[in-house]
């Protein structure tokens, strides 16, 4: 008789930060007065570049041919206004969420996109977790391989073992699920929203419109 494989427990769970931990229309509108635009006017083109699946950096280009992001930080910066977010800026179910996944017995972590600055952002908001990086951390950017690659070393197990929760699907629930992670769809925020109506989101292992879900999801996982 053959004797039945038994999935692997997870035992760890990363998070995306930009629209699955931190709201982000502070810090895009803050953008949109940066430019001298109105705010509506800049969200719906940045909607507008999104639903045709283009980088979403394409928005300042519109309003300004040749705009340089990280050059513009720095000019934000030396002019006090750097970007910044605080607790008020995180989803509300965020710390219930994290608390819980971490008293479970989980290794926590939230792993983005973001620049040095926004990582000790990060730490500023003392959230539950045991590790925070970001891309200038790790030298590799979502969607790369390198990326992920970096997340699973910092996790200490395999990637089988570790999940990965994100808005998007090209930046965060394809690669992480080419890497071996499995993949939460979270729908909201821009992407979120967008995404939920392709037919590949179904490709996520498991789609929540809340983190308030994720832990019980996540036994799921472990009792199939």
């Amino acid at each position: 008789m053959t004797s039945r494989v038994q999935p692997n427990p997870i035992r760890a769970v990363y998070f995306d930060v930009g629209e699955t931990l931190i709201d982000e229309a502070t810090e895009y509108g803050t953008w949109a007065d940066w430019l001298g635009v109105p705010r509506h006017t800049f969200s719906a083109v940045f909607g507008q570049v999104i639903a045709q699946g283009r980088d979403y950096r394409e928005v300042f280009q519109h309003f300004q041919p040749g705009f340089d992001l990280a050059a513009e930080r720095r000019r934000r910066a030396e002019t006090g206004l750097a970007e910044h977010f605080n607790g008020r800026d995180l989803y509300p179910d965020v710390r219930a969420c994290l608390t819980g996944l971490r008293a479970a017995g989980y290794f926590v972590g939230v792993a983005g996109n973001q620049t040095a600055r926004a990582g000790r952002l990060l730490h500023e908001l003392n959230l539950d977790v045991d590790l925070i990086a970001t891309s200038d951390d790790w030298g590799a950017e979502k969607p790369s391989a390198a990326f992920f690659d970096a997340l699973i070393a910092s996790a200490g197990c395999p990637a089988a073992e570790i999940v990965y929760v994100g808005d998007r699907l090209d930046n965060d629930i394809l690669p992480a699920r080419q890497a071996g992670l499995t993949t939460v769809f979270i729908r909201r925020g821009p992407w979120g929203y967008f995404y939920a109506n392709q037919s590949e989101v179904e490709q996520a292992h498991i789609r929540i419109d809340s983190l308030a879900e994720l832990p019980m999801r996540l036994k799921d996982i472990a009792s199939r």
